[in-house]
């Protein structure tokens, strides 16, 4: 890891720094392009010819049923069964929390407006499974969809080296009352949830994480007005601040945690102390070489820096800069620094909150803003699946009371159209 001097930077390098676009993604989005034709014309016939490609698999059909799930989920370890269904409750009673009606506003006498919720019929769930499997994304997508009212939910993971998922899917997928699972990954995936195929139902809005490949799909997607998305999130990464308190073990095991998700990640440490970064620094290689995925972290290590501020104020401003999906404050005194966190995905506080409670099993999601996007979008919710459609009535004296100043601004607008709408209603009820 490149160790940086916040004083030494300019504005201009702090900005250089904290972008994460690689070189090759002209070349990805020019082969994304290419999947999402092939699959939008050739439909089914596209996929399996891209799990055998991809994945490496003949695929017979692109889904398990019921029966199926029911037969793989029945292989999950107790242990395992037991830590799901404390992640389903938490992340359901976190979630369920966020189901509100708001109240009707009489904004002027006898003109009352209110909004109310609807749920998106129709969505998809990406839920990767290349060199990971991660059950926690079908817990952290399917909960909050079930809880809005979504009718259809169309879930999509890669197949196995066996032509089907996993237990640990097949578990969640049970738990959720999903009847199906398609075998599909990749932006291929992302392409047959947008544009349909024999197999797989065309949806509205398409959810998940994944590679570089799946993030680039969903923006061609998004920008093609085919569908909708619920954010940019690609490679992760995190973002730690720590002070002198903070266990150097603690703060390189974060950084780690980040980073076995895949070589293009990023785990950034911002520290008042150059003493903890290189303390830190030992303990990413102590930890490193045990770890089964190291080949992966240490290359995205390699790919990640550190930065030394001499405070942190310093550290947070660095921090909104970078806009991170995860931050971690392993600080003494976190709560002071909160009103000052304006860009981040997720916060962890303190040193006995790590990021991989938020992962699995906490309660709040981990569909979160990566790329720095987390300046402009939130992580996913129960918002992210309902759209706010709003509502108002007006009664006469209400008319009389609004309708002078609609005239006068739709004239000032030269619409007269707009006027007459007021007028002709304010003459059939005396207004005048």
């Amino acid at each position: 890891m490149k160790i940086y001097s916040y004083t030494n930077l300019s504005k201009q390098n702090i900005e250089d720094i904290c972008l994460r676009t690689l070189e090759d993604d002209a070349a990805i989005a020019e082969r994304v392009g290419q999947i999402i034709n092939q699959v939008k014309t050739t439909g089914d016939q596209a996929l399996l010819d891209y799990a055998g490609q991809f994945d490496g698999v003949q695929l017979e059909r692109l889904f398990i049923d019921e029966q199926e799930i029911e037969t793989i989920a029945a292989e999950i370890p107790e242990d395992a069964r037991e830590a799901i269904e404390t992640a389903y409750a938490n992340i359901r009673k976190f979630h369920a929390a966020q189901l509100k009606t708001e109240d009707k506003v009489e904004t002027m006498p006898g003109v009352t407006c209110w909004r109310e919720s609807r749920p998106i019929s129709r969505v998809g769930l990406y839920i990767p499974g290349g060199s990971a499997v991660l059950p926690s994304t079908f817990l952290m997508l399917g909960i909050p969809a079930i809880l809005a009212g979504c009718e259809e939910i169309v879930v999509c993971s890669p197949p196995q080296k066996d032509g089907k998922t996993n237990c640990y899917l097949a578990y969640c997928a049970r738990l959720l009352g999903v009847k199906k699972i398609y075998l599909a990954g990749g932006a291929q995936a992302i392409a047959a949830m947008a544009y349909g195929t024999e197999s797989i139902p065309q949806v509205y809005k398409i959810f998940g994480p994944g590679n570089r490949y799946v993030t680039q799909a969903k923006q061609q997607i998004l920008a093609s007005g085919i569908a909708a998305i619920d954010m940019p999130a690609g490679p992760s990464e995190v973002l730690v601040i720590a002070d002198r308190s903070a266990s150097p073990a603690f703060v390189a095991a974060d950084l780690l945690a980040q980073a076995e998700h895949g070589s293009d990640s990023q785990s950034i440490l911002v520290s008042t102390s150059t003493q903890l970064i290189a303390e830190v620094m030992q303990e990413i290689d102590k930890q490193l070489q045990p770890l089964p995925r190291a080949t992966v972290a240490a290359a995205a290590i390699a790919n990640s820096y550190a930065v030394h501020c001499e405070n942190l104020q310093q550290a947070i401003a660095f921090s909104n800069v970078y806009a991170p999906e995860h931050l971690i404050l392993a600080t003494e005194d976190f709560e002071a620094l909160i009103p000052q966190i304006s860009n981040a995905g997720s916060v962890f506080l303190g040193n006995l909150t790590p990021e991989s409670a938020g992962d699995y099993a906490s309660g709040t999601n981990h569909t979160l803003p990566t790329s720095g996007f987390a300046k402009a979008y939130s992580g996913v919710s129960m918002d992210s699946f309902l759209k706010k459609i709003t509502f108002q009535h007006i009664t006469p004296s209400g008319l009389k009371a609004i309708g002078p100043a609609v005239e006068i601004l739709a004239t000032a607008e030269g619409l007269q159209a707009h006027k007459n709408a007021i007028t002709i209603r304010l003459k059939s009820t005396d207004g005048y």
